[in-house]
């Protein structure tokens, strides 16, 4: 029995079944690559779902690691250390926001960032304006898995297993100004976005709809919350997704990347956000400890020194071009879209995604699907120009191949369906 085979054992024993796993044991990284027991290198165009901005091994964030882990691990948040107050002075400056909470998880931090806007919500109602306690949030969005972040996600798979869940939310066609217009309302405290839907299939928020949304909510006092757990932190060529709007939220949250692999998240928000939280409101135990501080400080400044940011903009604009001159020849592909290194290719059948996120592991190439039909790319920012090359080659290989196959046999199984039920 292989190395692979006892764990898989294991598991199939000891853990909650909650996760499909690939059959393959990895063991290391370096770059943009991760290596399996067997000394096999994977390009990783997923990052560990958009986690490992700076790839795998980097030797900033491993020197960060080894000097903090030397000096302290872990305080509680009864005390001070040096990071936070340095982390947070550093997210400020870039975000454009105010003031910062840490938290252990993106979840964690959108329920946080749930948590401020009813309380702001309640300051403003003592001080007699008339607001509620709703949530607007977007159809295909995803939140997270805790219950009021799941309350806020749209699909019914993550909801309904838990129900009931947290009551107040109601949810707006995405992109659909008028139907925004009609389900907002002093009622509401807070309108909840992604600037580019993640999980949703990598759809970015139209001009006209946020800045619709930014001027709702602000016309009440109600919270404009802009999820950027996975578009954030460089991702998408600037700090924030946001930023390519033009338009500053009440509170943002941040997360995947932001420590580089060492968990942490973040909620930050504005002053007058900020003027409905004092001691004792919430908390966490380890959010925001002095070894995920210190990656994370890390990680921005080699963003900073490596011009990452322009990068990222730089090597997505000519991964989003190979991919759009690959659907010029593959019919299959309908839809690219997306912000710099954080990139969706569409295909007609969520048959043919499967098979090619499948294919491509069979190639050693890592990519996912999401919403069914939609495969996602977000690859880490020192990705090159030659990786977006072996990956489009290997793509091409898979549509050629397969591409005409899976689609007929999915429109034939289609019409034999509509005809059995016709």
């Amino acid at each position: 029995m292989t190395k692979l085979d006892q764990i898989r054992a294991a598991e199939s024993k000891l853990l909650l079944s909650t996760y499909e796993r690939n059959p393959i044991l990895f063991v290391s990284g370096e770059d943009v690559y991760i290596v399996d027991e067997n000394g096999t290198k994977y390009l990783d165009l997923l990052s560990g779902i958009g986690v490992n901005a700076l790839g795998y091994a980097h030797p900033a964030i491993e020197s960060a690691i080894a000097r903090q882990s030397r000096a302290l691990i872990h305080t509680s948040n009864l005390f001070y250390h040096e990071g936070q107050a340095e982390l947070a002075l550093r997210l400020s400056e870039r975000t454009g926001l105010d003031r910062v909470f840490f938290a252990n998880t993106g979840t964690e931090a959108w329920e946080g960032a749930l948590k401020l806007a009813r309380a702001h919500a309640g300051l403003l109602r003592s001080e007699g304006k008339q607001i509620g306690t709703k949530f607007l949030a977007l159809e295909q969005s995803f939140h997270g898995r805790t219950f009021g972040s799941v309350s806020t996600t749209y699909k019914a798979k993550y909801r309904e297993p838990f129900g009931p869940v947290v009551p107040g939310v109601d949810f707006v066609r995405f992109n659909d100004v008028a139907d925004l217009r009609a389900k907002f309302s002093n009622e509401v405290c807070a309108i909840l976005v992604e600037a580019i839907q993640g999980e949703g299939g990598i759809r970015p928020l139209s001009q006209e709809f946020f800045a619709e949304a930014r001027a709702l909510a602000s016309s009440t006092g109600a919270l404009l919350i802009v999820d950027e757990i996975q578009a954030g932190m460089g991702r998408t060529g600037k700090w924030c997704a946001y930023q390519h709007y033009g338009i500053l939220p009440d509170v943002t949250t941040l997360a995947k990347p932001l420590a580089g692999g060492i968990p942490l998240g973040a909620i930050l928000c504005t002053e007058e956000a900020a003027r409905a939280i004092h001691a004792g409101m919430h908390g966490t135990t380890f959010g925001g400890g002095p070894l995920a501080c210190a990656v994370a400080i890390a990680v921005i400044d080699e963003i900073e020194k490596e011009n990452l940011l322009d990068h990222a903009t730089e090597v997505g604009d000519y991964f989003q071009q190979q991919l759009r001159a690959l659907a010029a020849r593959n019919t299959a592909i309908t839809d690219v879209r997306g912000k710099g290194l954080m990139l969706a290719a569409e295909l007609d059948s969520a048959d043919l995604a499967k098979l090619t996120v499948a294919e491509m592991l069979k190639r050693h190439i890592l990519i996912n699907c999401t919403s069914d039909t939609v495969l996602r790319f977000l690859p880490p920012y020192i990705l090159q120009r030659s990786h977006v090359d072996t990956a489009i080659a290997a793509l091409d290989e898979i549509f050629t191949e397969f591409a005409g196959t899976v689609g007929a046999t999915q429109s034939a199984s289609n019409a034999a369906g509509g005809q059995k039920n016709g």
